[in-house]
């Protein structure tokens, strides 16, 4: 049992948080047990110096990328071709993967996120020394290696069905971890022919395996999906079965009313990388319109083309974003799709919350002593940077930072 004496910011509603002062907050095996007004008896900690919350939700980001983080030789397709794609092949060295992820999920971890879904490189090995890595770090992860098969350099080029058993057999490998999970990524349409989008919905479907791509990013990805595939971006993913409930689709900038109303119906979701969207000039998602249609968002980083890995710094271009779009969306909304909202957009229960019957992933922030409310706390967490470092750290009631 672990009982701290804390300040607690706690999302409790999409557009709602709750504010404690002076609480106790305890936890047994990793569950929450007790959230409540503080009045007497023993602690592990004080740290009334800080603010408790619930640990960051990471919905995209790609762990292959950790070390090409500002290389700015954008825009989109020709930053793939001049910094990813080289980056990327590294990872046909199995130490080198790992060398990479333990850095990269010390990092995560230290950002303050407890979950994160990352991509890794063509590489299955490379996405075992990440799963492997994530276990030893102690983070909650779900992991898959990128399929592609076309218009990338050969040495990325990995048949869908060598894939689809190198997905099935981590699959297996990960089978009832706590904290891990595999995924399906086929990178987009642009380097996957349209027998691999339709073998990897069919594995992710069969093996009940969450799916996730990249969708609508640039205006010139659509015009090569076009070119490639003869059909409207959205189209070929449903042509060959990607629109599955709880499929991720990461940026989502450049869609219409229909295509939003159909991953609505699907019941998929979108994962909005703000800070990405500005680096490589992708263009500005329609936030208001998203959240109309009743399309899920969960924040991603998406490092390396984002430049930070921390959630709320994300959140916070995203609240710029969608006043860019037309629409002020709260502080209060963006810390919940940070927390809990973008576990419940991954499928994930009981995650994003300090509150009884909820997973004790927690953060300790330090912050300026003006914190004193909810409203100085959103401002400092999610827009005053410099001010708020992350102290502690626990995933599953372990402290894995601090």
């Amino acid at each position: 049992m672990t009982t701290l004496r804390a300040r607690v910011l706690d999302a409790t509603a999409p557009a709602a948080v709750r504010w404690l002062e002076d609480a106790r907050v305890t936890w047994v095996d990793g569950q929450i047990t007790e959230v409540a007004a503080w009045t007497e008896g023993p602690c592990d900690a004080d740290v009334r110096h800080g603010v408790l919350t619930a640990g960051c939700v990471d919905g995209h980001v790609h762990a292959a990328q950790a070390r090409v983080v500002g290389r700015a030789s954008g825009p989109l397709l020709a930053w793939l071709e001049t910094t990813v794609f080289p980056e990327e092949a590294r990872f046909s060295g199995a130490a080198y993967a790992r060398a990479v992820a333990d850095g990269f999920w010390r990092d995560v971890l230290r950002a303050g996120t407890t979950t994160a879904l990352a991509y890794g490189s063509v590489h299955a090995e490379a996405s075992e020394q990440i799963l492997a890595s994530a276990a030893t770090a102690g983070v909650r992860a779900i992991v898959g290696p990128v399929w592609m098969d076309e218009a990338c350099p050969d040495a990325l080029v990995v048949p869908a069905a060598v894939q689809a058993e190198a997905v099935a057999a981590l699959a297996e490998r990960w089978s009832g971890h706590p904290r891990l999970d595999v995924v399906v990524v086929p990178r987009f349409a642009v380097s996957c022919s349209p027998e691999m989008l339709r073998i990897a919905a069919e594995t992710a479907s069969g093996l009940g395996l969450r799916l996730t791509t990249h969708l609508a990013e640039t205006v010139a990805e659509g015009e090569a999906v076009r070119q490639r595939h003869g059909g409207r971006y959205l189209d070929v993913y449903a042509d060959a079965g990607l629109l599955q409930p709880g499929a991720v689709f990461a940026h989502g900038i450049h869609l219409d009313e229909e295509d939003l109303a159909r991953l609505a119906e699907a019941g998929c979701v979108i994962a909005h990388c703000p800070d990405s969207n500005a680096f490589l000039g992708s263009g500005t998602m329609p936030t208001g319109r998203v959240m109309d249609a009743g399309v899920p968002i969960v924040l991603g980083t998406d490092v390396a083309a984002g430049r930070s890995l921390r959630v709320p710094v994300t959140a916070s271009y995203a609240f710029d974003n969608a006043l860019r779009a037309g629409r002020r969306v709260p502080p209060e909304t963006w810390w919940w799709i940070a927390t809990v909202g973008g576990a419940q957009a991954l499928g994930l229960d009981r995650l994003g919350r300090v509150a009884e019957g909820w997973t004790a992933d927690l953060v300790l922030h330090s912050v300026p002593e003006t914190v004193v409310d909810a409203d100085s706390a959103l401002a400092a967490l999610l827009f005053d940077r410099d001010a708020v470092t992350v102290e502690r750290v626990w995933v599953n009631g372990a402290r894995v930072v601090g």
